[in-house]
């Protein structure tokens, strides 16, 4: 007579993204996506889902200001951004969650 076994819970998958500035790569649901769109240009995406050329950022303020003053996140959206699309982006970044 066999013993039926237990069943383990299935883990659930979490997706893991990299941040262009510093490397950290965490669940994609800590970091922030930024989107370039044909229609609106430069955009954070809340939801992660929108449409469009996507990179991400880290909460760390270091990674804000370095995407503000550098050329990764240009080379990330495969783009050029001007200086005041880079500061309009840091105006909508949003607050930490959790």
């Amino acid at each position: 007579m066999m013993t039926a076994k237990k069943k383990q819970p299935r883990r659930k998958h979490v997706p893991l993204r990299t941040c262009v500035i510093c490397g950290d790569r965490v669940a994609k649901g800590d970091l922030v996506r930024i989107v370039r769109t044909v229609e609106e240009g430069l955009l954070v995406d809340l939801t992660g889902r929108r449409g469009g050329r996507g990179a991400y950022l880290c909460h760390k303020d270091t990674c804000w200001d370095r995407a503000r003053q550098g050329r990764a996140l240009d080379k990330a959206l495969r783009t050029t951004l001007a200086q005041d699309e880079k500061d309009r982006l840091a105006d909508q970044r949003p607050a930490r969650s959790h």
